[in-house]
């Protein structure tokens, strides 16, 4: 994972981000980016429900990560923290290894294969969980974690589905947060992703909402195999599960708001992004993985909206530029604790999982499966300008060989619907869900 700035090992703030060339945002502040405070002001928090996050190898130090995040953000703290004693009706955080834990050496980066050290999976693991919990700040988090790596290559993917269909079956949370990918082009055939795809059709009937990053390589994605070298697919490529029409997939944007407190428009700061576009809310990020599958038909939901035969995305988008970033606390090996800016996709999915989360509270249960009701809200034009910030400018070309796509009113195939209006998006969900 390598979409972050380092910030130091004492706290920082908006400003100190300004000084490095960048912006990065607190909980607080992408909070009221996101129309949020309005709904936590009705108690509509996340309370009552859990969100599961499906990551490799997970982090040791997780725990003890948490609670200085939430300490740090006055965010209320999880049972089962480090360093916090448990209070009636607190909301919890637990772990499950269903694979056992992870191996305790670390295989070399180098040889292209996929077989990784477990750092990077560190830092993506306490992106995913702070900032679930940041979102949904009264739902229960279970950190689901597998023993193999999987970072753009399809080694790992048996056991994340694996364990992601023990979370559905055995009705362990209400949604679930995917921040892997891979090109459905690295699949030996569309077979044997088809293969993987039981996980999905579990979550359909047992009404689990499954969302997935988009990827973080625009439309030039790699194939990445056990023993082979990571090789550039020279034509525009998508990358699954986000491509898979039973999951929503949320593409990314690059935050043009005022850091320090998420309200209004800051075309006068770093980074350039939002520097050379003034008045833009949010720019497309280069590198949000969109485009149209080789691999699925589109879905009805996308009839009349994708003119393309087959299945479009990302469906929607939120902050992922590491220049535009979050706030994350990461302890990793010899390192007794550091601030990072991060960004990528795989930002944006967990924080996606707790506006759902929150959603279900509304709902009084599981909302299931997204993506009709999502594009009926966002095919309706008065509800699609109260409910999304619809994203118009920029691309997501990031290799002068592969073609990408731009974004532009309404949906497109960088951005999707855009990022939500939570205070009205989530009510109108819920109504969509049910039919009304």
């Amino acid at each position: 994972m390598g979409n972050f700035v380092y910030l130091g090992t004492q706290r920082v703030s908006p400003l100190d981000c300004l000084k490095l060339g960048i912006r990065c945002f607190t909980p607080h502040a992408l909070q009221n980016t996101y129309g949020l405070p309005a709904l936590y002001a009705q108690g509509l928090n996340g309370g009552g429900q859990t969100i599961a996050i499906i990551d490799a190898f997970g982090s040791s130090a997780i725990r003890s990560d948490l609670n200085v995040f939430s300490t740090t953000f006055a965010l209320p703290h999880l049972c089962g923290e480090a360093r916090y004693t448990c209070r009636p009706g607190d909301a919890t955080f637990s772990t499950l290894q269903l694979q056992g834990a992870p191996a305790t050496v670390s295989h070399s980066t180098d040889d292209g294969a996929g077989l990784q050290s477990s750092a990077p999976w560190i830092a993506e693991t306490t992106l995913d969980v702070e900032w679930a919990h940041a979102v949904a700040p009264r739902a229960s988090i279970l950190l689901v974690t597998t023993p193999t790596a999987e970072t753009l290559g399809v080694q790992g993917f048996p056991q994340m589905i694996a364990a992601e269909d023990y979370v559905i079956k055995h009705h362990l949370a209400s949604v679930i947060s995917q921040s892997f990918a891979s090109a459905e082009e690295a699949f030996s055939s569309p077979s044997s992703l088809q293969r993987l795809r039981y996980a999905f059709k579990d979550a359909l009937a047992g009404q689990v909402t499954v969302l997935a990053s988009s990827g973080d390589n625009g439309t030039a994605n790699v194939r990445k195999q056990p023993v082979h070298r990571p090789q550039l697919i020279p034509y525009p490529t998508v990358e699954w599960p986000a491509s898979d029409p039973l999951v929503t997939a949320v593409g990314g944007t690059s935050v043009c708001t005022d850091a320090a407190t998420g309200l209004k428009v800051d075309s006068v700061n770093p980074p350039t992004a939002c520097q050379d576009t003034p008045g833009q809310r949010e720019v497309a990020w280069p590198a949000s993985g969109g485009g149209f599958s080789h691999v699925f038909a589109r879905p009805a939901y996308q009839d009349g909206v994708v003119g393309r035969a087959t299945r479009g995305l990302p469906d929607v988008a939120y902050q992922a530029d590491p220049a535009t970033g979050v706030i994350v606390f990461v302890t990793t090996p010899g390192n007794p604790g550091d601030w990072f800016s991060f960004g990528g996709t795989s930002s944006g999915s967990p924080q996606w999982a707790g506006l759902v989360a929150i959603a279900c509270q509304i709902n009084g249960g599981p909302l299931g499966y997204l993506n009709p009701a999502l594009y009926r809200i966002a095919t309706d034009p008065a509800r699609r300008g109260a409910d999304f910030h619809d994203v118009t400018v920029g691309n997501n070309q990031i290799d002068p060989t592969i073609p990408g796509f731009f974004a532009r009113p309404g949906w497109d195939a960088v951005t999707g619907w855009g990022t939500p209006n939570a205070a009205r998006l989530l009510p109108d969900l819920v109504a969509a869900v049910r039919g009304q």
